[in-house]
């Protein structure tokens, strides 16, 4: 897609509007949804109808850009209609790409619209050469969103082995380490982003004072506790603080957000093509600042400069206010 050895700056819009704001911002590609099911942020007042898609993607292809379809969430079984309605309609509103999960969806995609790229999503959980080279032979995938499990130096490790292209995200919200296995949400409020798209949908979020503290509910499970100097944060199930043989911590991951700013020349050397920035869920003020400073990031580390200088100061407006290497440093080993 782009000159080698050239990073490409894949962005989120959630809505019309922040795709024009990451486009105008410097985003090498935008990926985006329709407005339902099919997706993994369907959230209200969010996504993509057929016409929308179709001038979106005239707005990029005018300036050069791609625009991405993700449609990947997994079909609930007896019903596969929504999912191919949206393959349809992403191909003939002219994306350049659909990003998919699911086997059947990306059998689908290959027999119906050959032509039409298909990038793997982060939701298989392929990180390993063996299934790669599954996806790859069997639908012809031309890209692989990489699990956010890996270490640079596996992120290097398995690209040396891989035939197809590999993207890493750089920027935004964490998830629980077991990509694709997104079911927490189901057990507490019967929907989940695997299938419906939607995690602790807000119809079921709660804030209440108790005994001096701020608790968060989401149904009528207790995610968290605040004392009153701390920030409440969204009650994810993942980012939960539970109590674990008497002591309370956050199990699975803190309210902190990625930022691999500061290795990006790394990922670069372990041969990643494509960087992309988490976050169709936020306002497209946030996605413009966060473009902005990645692209001017990553245009310094073209022209041989440091690019962690160039990319600025995002905590202000990361997760919980503070960021991480996450798994790319593996600190918890």
């Amino acid at each position: 897609m782009r000159a080698v050895n050239y990073l490409e700056l894949v962005c989120p819009a959630g809505t019309p509007a922040a795709l024009r704001a990451a486009i105008d911002a410097g985003a090498d590609s935008v990926y985006c949804g329709f407005r339902d099911c099919t997706n993994a942020r369907n959230y209200p007042g969010l996504n993509f109808d057929d016409r929308e898609l179709a001038e979106g993607i005239e707005y990029a292809h005018a300036r050069g850009r791609w625009v991405l379809v993700a449609i990947n969430t997994f079909p609930r079984a007896g019903d596969l209609s929504p999912w191919r309605r949206a393959l349809d309609a992403a191909a003939a509103a002219g994306a350049d790409a659909v990003i998919l999960a699911d086997i059947g969806l990306l059998d689908y995609a290959a027999r119906r619209h050959p032509g039409l790229r298909r990038h793997l999503s982060v939701q298989a959980a392929a990180s390993n050469p063996l299934s790669i080279d599954f996806y790859r032979e069997a639908f012809g995938v031309s890209r692989v969103v990489l699990p956010r499990v890996l270490a640079v130096k596996e992120v290097a490790a398995l690209i040396a082995r891989m035939k197809i292209e590999a993207e890493v995200f750089a920027f935004g919200s964490l998830g629980t380490m077991v990509e694709g296995r997104c079911y927490l949400s189901s057990y507490i409020t019967g929907r989940s982003p695997s299938s419906d798209g939607v995690c602790a949908p807000a119809e079921f979020v709660s804030y209440r004072e108790e005994g001096g503290k701020m608790v968060s509910r989401l149904g009528e499970v207790m995610t968290n506790c605040y004392a009153k100097t701390e920030n409440a944060a969204y009650p994810t199930p993942c980012k939960s603080r539970l109590i674990a043989r008497g002591e309370a911590s956050y199990l699975f991951e803190e309210p902190v957000g990625l930022n691999a700013a500061s290795i990006l020349a790394e990922l670069k050397a372990a041969g990643v093509t494509a960087l992309k920035i988490e976050g169709r869920q936020r306002s497209r003020a946030y996605v413009a600042e966060v473009v902005a400073h990645f692209r001017a990031a990553l245009d310094a580390l073209a022209r041989g400069e440091e690019a962690s200088s160039a990319v600025g100061d995002l905590h202000a407006i990361a997760e919980g206010g503070k960021v991480t290497l996450s798994a790319y440093k593996k600190g918890w080993r």
